[in-house]
């Protein structure tokens, strides 16, 4: 393999790198912030919830692309452990919302908070040249995602 700055900084080699990076990052963040063993789908039924407020099984399955019957046992575990509840529709009587309840809503600021926590933890733990690239970094990253 070349070591030619140029192939070292080519875009063929840093989407791999910042891919693996960015997951690696994610996939650490969910752990952290994962105190009630929620999977993928129900910490992102719940996050919907939270920012759209109460949403029909059709609305939430819509949003994260998957079907309806799929969301419905989402659904369901977290009614069952009290972070969801159902209610009646404004309009249309017969579909149900399901909306956040106050557990529900302080299971979302403890991840949030745990999030927080561990990566303040962790950035912490570097130099002042390592957070200022970092810094430098993150400004990249969001021009990247608003192209």
């Amino acid at each position: 393999m070349s070591h030619d700055p140029d192939t070292l900084t080519s875009p063929e080699a840093v989407v791999p790198a910042l891919t693996q990076a960015i997951g690696q990052i994610l996939r650490r963040l969910r752990a952290e912030a994962n105190p009630d063993g929620l999977n993928l789908s129900q910490t992102a039924a719940l996050a919907l919830l939270d920012t759209k407020g109460g949403m029909t099984n059709a609305d939430l399955a819509r949003a994260q692309a998957m079907k309806p019957q799929s969301m419905s046992p989402i659904l369901a575990s977290l009614e069952q452990e009290g972070l969801v509840e159902r209610g009646p529709h404004p309009t249309d009587g017969r579909q149900i919302l399901f909306s956040l309840t106050a557990k529900g809503a302080e299971a979302r600021r403890k991840r949030s908070i745990a999030k927080h926590d561990w990566l303040l933890a962790a950035v912490g733990k570097l130099s002042p040249d390592e957070r200022q690239i970092l810094l430098s970094a993150a400004g990249i990253i969001r021009d990247l995602t608003a192209s």
